[in-house]
């Protein structure tokens, strides 16, 4: 199953590197990823690969959600069929 991680913030040092040790821990491999900073506002869009992953979708999730708040950014993870479909035109 694959996914869209999406993460948008101020820019600070450590939020790649906070994350992507999260996923590598965890057996979530990314596919891609795009990053920019904009004035001091960091966004990345990232498409990741579940199938290895040892832990549940919702755990995921909620894991994010607490990397978030240590880190002072909003992290949101979809499955990658919602988001498909919740951005064709």
């Amino acid at each position: 199953m694959r996914a869209i991680i999406t993460v948008i913030g101020t820019d600070t040092m450590g939020i790649i590197a906070k994350i992507s040790s999260f996923l590598a821990d965890n057996h979530i491999n990314i596919l891609d990823i795009s990053q920019t900073i904009m004035q001091d506002l960091f966004t990345m869009i990232m498409l990741v690969d579940l199938e290895k992953s040892d832990i549940k979708f919702d755990d995921t999730t909620d894991n994010l959600d607490k990397i978030a708040a240590e880190i002072g950014v909003t992290i949101r993870i979809q499955h990658e069929d919602i988001f498909n479909s919740m951005h064709r035109i």
